[in-house]
């Protein structure tokens, strides 16, 4: 077992307010996919305020920049509830509530076990995946890489890397 675990954030700009019409369902959709993350083989921890989520939180310049920020034990357990679970058609859905945005949106890093990674320290990673590109201190599902405790000979791989703030 590793010593770590993996942290992510996801961020979006929503299209308007969260009680606004356009983002309804989208809000109407939080609170059970949120639950299912929670049931979710592998998930640690995930930011939330009183209100059980994230929305309010408003770490950007832009009002509307919403962040989601947790932790799994590892790639695969997050793939799998992001990808293979009912956040997939929510993710499928995206373009509905959030604006594009040309820059990552999803950056992935390892955290020592029992870590909870502040919305600064994820900003951050964010910023370094922005300026550098995947390294083992900022990556993506496409260019994975393993915990730092992991076997040389394991090698990073790839997978999609888009994910709504939800």
């Amino acid at each position: 077992m590793s010593a770590y675990e993996l942290a992510q954030l996801n961020i979006g700009v929503i299209r308007g307010p969260m009680d606004s019409p356009i983002m309804a369902e989208f809000a109407a959709n939080l609170a059970r996919i949120n639950a299912l993350a929670e049931s979710s083989p592998g998930f640690v921890w995930r930011l939330q305020t009183e209100a059980g989520d994230a929305t309010a939180m408003r770490p950007f310049d832009d009002p509307n920049q919403l962040l989601n920020m947790s932790v799994w034990s590892d790639t695969d357990a997050l793939r799998r509830f992001v990808y293979r679970s009912a956040h997939a058609d929510i993710l499928k859905r995206r373009r509905e509530w959030f604006e594009p945005l040309s820059a990552a949106i999803m950056v992935l890093w390892w955290v020592p076990r029992g870590h909870r990674p502040s919305v600064e320290e994820a900003i951050e990673r964010l910023a370094r995946l922005r300026a550098g590109g995947p390294t083992a201190d900022a990556f993506t599902f496409r260019q994975t890489f393993p915990p730092p405790d992991a076997p040389a000979t394991e090698q990073p791989g790839g997978f999609e890397d888009t994910c709504p703030a939800a």
